[in-house]
């Protein structure tokens, strides 16, 4: 009887082990199919490198002759004969602008020619009379007074001619001025003068001419930009008619406008038909300093904590690392503060990945990463699964 309820149990416990050890594989099984094995995600990346930025600030402002010559008559009180030029004519340095009517001064030199005349023949007649009591002194024929009278007489009416000879010399230089003369060579500007009109009697000058045809920009640029703009630097300027015009910069302001925070900005342009100051323009400047660190503008990722970058190490696991970015241009932007040169960044902002993620990199071409689009999705798979 004892043996049979031995028996009994051995076999009991038997079947449970066989129960235990078929729940184990089932439950193995079932692990198995939860917790299927992922793949690394396929991402496109382009690496952080040196580049010179072209554009990237982009500046409106007027065009203004570089340097206006106001033209005005020198003598004043003559009337306006003839008028020479008028607005829009391009003009030589010497080219007479306006004629003065001179008949007035005209009369007053042969006046002033007959007076000389005089005084030279008194001066003569006084010379004479002073020569003649020449080594006479002492010797009692005359009194020193009468001698020294003489001789006075004579030294007074020389200076008097003299006088008369200035005074001649100042109409006759009045007369050589009655042409009023361009000083400087370029297109007249302005033009405030008429025939009939006084010279002198205004405020105004008679006309203003830009100095050699010489037409710049003068664009506002925030402040934030002007230190990465130099004298020399190119820069592009548009126009209203969309024609495009390479100029330079020549001269940065000094100063920055208190209430808007923007400089001025001088681009010396090229001597171009259609040029007119007091017009419009826009202002690209396109670089000239050396390269700097930069990445794709579509690298970037912005969130609460500000603008970063998602990184891939060596390792391919992906950390986002902050950045401080500086000039724009051409797709790219510059990172003041971040990773350096070499490093390999998501583009496309990484939408899909989280910090910490490991992935599988494809190096983006020069296409994909100066206009910030990533492959479409099939095209990594199939180069993934080519791998």
């Amino acid at each position: 009887m004892r043996d049979q309820m031995t028996a009994k149990t051995s076999s009991t416990i038997a079947i449970l082990a066989v129960l235990l050890v078929a729940l184990c594989a089932c439950g193995e099984k079932q692990d198995a199919k939860a917790t299927p094995a992922v793949a690394p995600r396929t991402v496109t990346v382009v690496p952080v490198e040196m580049r010179v930025l072209e554009g990237g600030v982009v500046a409106s402002g007027v065009l203004l002759s570089r340097e206006e010559a106001a033209v005005s008559a020198e003598v004043s009180g003559y009337r306006v004969a003839r008028v020479l030029a008028d607005i829009g004519d391009v003009v030589r340095a010497g080219q007479p602008l306006v004629q003065l009517d001179d008949t007035l001064l005209r009369s007053q030199i042969d006046q002033q020619a007959a007076l000389l005349a005089q005084s030279q023949v008194a001066a003569k007649q006084a010379a004479a009379q002073a020569a003649r009591v020449a080594g006479l002194d002492g010797l009692g024929a005359l009194s020193q007074e009468q001698i020294d009278e003489r001789r006075f007489s004579a030294e007074s009416a020389k200076a008097a001619a003299a006088a008369q000879a200035a005074s001649l010399r100042d109409l006759t230089t009045r007369a050589g001025k009655m042409t009023v003369r361009a000083p400087v060579g370029g297109v007249v500007l302005q033009r405030q003068v008429r025939p009939g009109d006084l010279s002198g009697t205004g405020g105004d000058p008679m006309f203003r001419i830009a100095r050699d045809n010489l037409v710049e920009l003068e664009a506002q640029v925030p402040e934030s930009a002007l230190a990465g703009i130099r004298i020399g630097a190119p820069a592009r300027v548009t126009l209203p008619d969309a024609r495009r015009i390479q100029g330079v910069v020549r001269l940065i302001g000094p100063a920055v406008e208190q209430e808007t925070k923007l400089g001025k900005v001088r681009i010396a342009l090229p001597v171009t038909p259609g040029l007119r100051p007091g017009g419009y323009g826009s202002a690209e400047f396109t670089g000239g300093g050396g390269p700097t660190v930069a990445v794709p503008e579509a690298a970037l990722r912005y969130d609460a904590d500000g603008v970063s970058v998602m990184a891939v190490g060596a390792d391919n696991r992906v950390k986002a690392t902050p950045v401080r970015t500086g000039r724009r241009g051409g797709g790219y932007v510059e990172l003041v503060a971040g990773p350096s040169a070499g490093t390999r960044v998501l583009l496309g902002a990484a939408s899909f990945v989280l910090e910490g993620d490991v992935v599988r990199p494809v190096l983006a071409t020069p296409a994909q990463a100066s206009s910030g689009k990533a492959p479409p999705k099939a095209a990594l798979t199939g180069k993934a699964s080519a791998k």
